[in-house]
């Protein structure tokens, strides 16, 4: 008989500009990887992680979620503190959970993610790799409204990624809004899943509608369009983190970029 195995949760942050992406990669260094050898060194034993987003090189997390099973029995600071104490030191184990079932990925039923634009006429040298720099000044009041056509469940092939596998484009959005914080132009999107890159596509189109490229019911037409090459390009990574992730019976906190907290 083997031993009993129990999954751990963690909550996890990374600076996104110094990976690859989440996703283990032969080549290249990745937030699985790191985490992996990590956590393999705590338990004593080869672990294999799964996560509730696995966000694109050089996007950010703050409040990414990883679970894995393992027979190892160690207390959840050692979880938190020790796994921390192993990875780069740009990632972090923000909180440690253990229970008998969960998956990261498929018990979720909500991804929050935040975008950050820097609107300053000056280039953001500081915070180059934390927000998205717009030479231009943006209109939030009008990029919040034309927004509000992307609620609820429908078909964002018009912001998705010619690389996308996911076997539907249709996706929920359960809220959006934009907003300036802390002189930075925010978008705040909540949604029970994401398309590659749909963030971003979406971030792109409503910087246009922000510096009046398009106008706030273009975003309805670009989606009933249902056509990528219509849409303008897509924003860069580095404006964009992982806040938050939802479970059913588990309270998970939302920590929002530390440039606009």
């Amino acid at each position: 008989m083997g031993l009993l195995q129990r999954t751990i949760v963690l909550g996890v942050e990374y600076d996104g500009g110094a990976f690859h992406g989440f996703q283990s990669q032969a080549h290249a260094e990745s937030v699985q990887d790191a985490l992996e050898d990590a956590i393999g060194q705590v338990a004593n034993e080869r672990v294999r992680i799964v996560a509730a987003g696995r966000t694109d090189a050089g996007v950010h997390a703050t409040g990414q979620v990883v679970s894995f099973r393992t027979s190892a029995e160690r207390p959840l600071d050692a979880w938190r503190r020790g796994v921390s104490s192993l990875t780069p030191e740009t990632i972090g184990i923000v909180w440690a959970r253990a229970t008998e079932s969960f998956h990261a990925r498929y018990d979720a039923v909500w991804r929050r993610y935040v975008y950050v634009y820097s609107d300053a006429p000056e280039r953001p040298v500081i915070h180059r790799g934390l927000v998205a720099w717009c030479q231009s000044p943006l209109e939030t009041e009008g990029m919040h409204a034309a927004a509000q056509c992307l609620v609820g469940e429908q078909d964002f092939s018009a912001f998705r990624a010619a690389g996308c596998q996911s076997k539907t484009p249709y996706r929920n959005v359960q809220a959006i809004g934009v907003a300036r914080i802390n002189g930075y132009v925010v978008i705040d999107i909540t949604a029970n899943a994401f398309l590659l890159h749909m963030v971003r596509n979406i971030a792109g189109a409503l910087r246009a509608v922000g510096l009046g490229e398009l106008g706030e019911t273009d975003l309805g037409k670009l989606l009933s369009a249902r056509d990528r090459s219509q849409a303008p390009p897509t924003a860069p990574p580095q404006g964009l983190y992982l806040v938050g992730v939802g479970y059913p019976g588990m309270d998970t906190p939302v920590r929002p970029p530390p440039v606009i907290a």
